[in-house]
């Protein structure tokens, strides 16, 4: 394996990280996913939890929302915190190798049904592919998601780079 940098851990907290596919997997086995596919059918690979980045990084109390940044497509998406805490997992491996970027690799951010959070915040566009960044900040950090149907449709029509 690699030591490249999957994913930089920043913003509110005491312990700014930068995690490899080899820190990721040695993140505590409480947190880890063996087979996400148990939790989203559409989904595959292995996981760990928001709360084993969350505690990896040591959030700061005050921070109550997590950003989600891909430099590949520029996609940026801001979420608080406590609606997704128990729901969210960064996907970050396939039949034990780091997530390719067909399947939306490095890391691919998942809420588990997300559809159930009744927070307007929380939508399908929240699920982030090609994740290389995350910030935690006390208020909601940049979003570039659209913000009507339309807008939705055209960017699910888009092919990624």
């Amino acid at each position: 394996m690699s030591l490249s940098v999957l994913l930089q851990v920043d913003g509110d907290v005491t312990g700014k990280r930068a995690f490899t596919w080899e820190d990721l997997t040695a993140i505590d086995p409480q947190w880890q996913i063996p087979d996400v596919s148990q939790l989203g059918p559409t989904r595959s690979g292995g996981a760990v939890w928001m709360r084993g980045i969350l505690e990896a990084v040591k959030v700061c109390p005050e921070a109550k929302y997590i950003t989600l940044h891909s430099k590949r497509d520029d996609f940026h998406a801001s979420l608080p915190i406590d609606a997704i805490l128990d729901r969210g997992m960064f996907i970050y491996r396939q039949q034990n190798q780091p997530l390719a970027a067909a399947a939306g690799g490095p890391i691919r951010f998942f809420i588990r049904d997300h559809t159930d959070c009744h927070n307007g915040e929380i939508d399908e566009c929240a699920n982030v592919k090609y994740v290389d960044r995350v910030e935690f900040s006390k208020q909601k950090g940049f979003d570039n998601r659209p913000l009507d149907d339309d807008a939705h449709e055209a960017l699910h029509q888009q092919e990624t780079p």
